[in-house]
């Protein structure tokens, strides 16, 4: 009796979920060795969009710090990054990584938008306070 009491109780597990964990860009800044690897930059670039489109701005924002680090050179990352920042209302994060998105790539078709963001001083697409 106390086997099939015991045995009611007892659930089956419930399936796992395949989606990469939360995370926050503080929480990317470990000691770590990076050698320059574009292809891993794209890779981080990949997931950080991934974590813009579910609205998880701060861990968009450290994948995409993941990828400058792998790939200094990356407007690509510096431009999602920026972006990122701009959604989490870190200003002057966005600021750091949009100047450097200029730096990197001035001709890009997103420069003037860019440019007309930093000028105005506010993020766009959040509401005033």
């Amino acid at each position: 009796m106390f086997c099939s009491v015991l045995a009611a109780q007892v659930k089956p597990p419930e399936p796992a979920v395949e989606e990469p964990p939360e995370e926050d860009e503080l929480l990317v800044r470990e000691k770590k060795e990076y050698e320059f690897n574009p292809l891993q930059a794209q890779q981080e670039v990949k997931v950080g969009r991934f974590y813009m489109k579910r609205g998880s701005w701060k861990a968009a924002a450290g994948r995409f710090l993941e990828a400058t680090l792998w790939d200094p050179t990356s407007a690509e990352a510096f431009y999602e990054l920026g972006k990122a920042r701009e959604k989490s209302g870190n200003q002057k994060g966005m600021r750091e990584a949009w100047l450097k998105f200029l730096e990197l790539a001035p001709e890009d078709k997103r420069a003037a938008e860019v440019k007309k963001k930093l000028a105005a001083g506010r993020s766009v697409g959040r509401s005033p306070e």
